[in-house]
């Protein structure tokens, strides 16, 4: 039997301004946005308590990683506010503290993109179910309609048998 895996608790949550520039100054300019996802990084595992110091378990949000290439790989932000959560599994997740306008109306439109699509489906699945409930009861009213043939057709076909027993029994008796 397989085991079901709870979400994982929030142990810690902090907000920091992260100073960017001191490490990304060490590489060449093509290099500059990724040494600071680097600096982030090594900057939570220092600060959120990761013990071995792997730097697999900090988990940089999207929109987080965007901003910080925003302004191209050769200038990345000199310093930027983030908020880390950590999980009772070790996993430091990093966000931006405040989003951008235009991100922030992007999220919220995908959201009501979603709600608009979840409604539909919903309001199908009710359309179908009324389709089948209707469509059942139409076929147990045509159901209806072919036992009562079926009954007509016997009734007729015992009265045309019972009139040619008839015949036969007069014919018989006449001879």
């Amino acid at each position: 039997m397989a085991k079901k895996e709870s979400e994982p608790k929030l142990i810690l949550e902090r907000e920091y301004s992260v100073p960017l520039r001191k490490e990304w100054l060490k590489v060449p300019k093509y290099k500059r946005a990724n040494k600071a996802v680097k600096a982030l990084k090594e900057f939570m595992v220092r600060h959120m308590k990761i013990y071995d110091r792997d730097l697999r378990k900090i988990k940089i949000d999207i929109d987080l990683n965007n901003e910080i290439r925003f302004r191209g790989i050769k200038k990345p932000y000199s310093k930027i506010k983030v908020k880390a959560k950590k999980f009772d599994n070790d996993i430091v997740k990093v966000e931006l503290v405040n989003l951008p306008k235009h991100i922030e109306f992007k999220k919220k439109r995908e959201e009501r993109i979603k709600e608009k699509s979840i409604k539909k489906e919903v309001n199908e699945t009710k359309e179908k179910k009324e389709d089948n409930n209707g469509k059942k009861d139409e076929s147990e009213k045509l159901e209806s309609k072919i036992e009562e043939n079926k009954k007509e057709l016997n009734s007729v076909s015992e009265k045309n048998s019972n009139t040619k027993t008839k015949k036969v029994k007069s014919k018989v008796k006449s001879e």
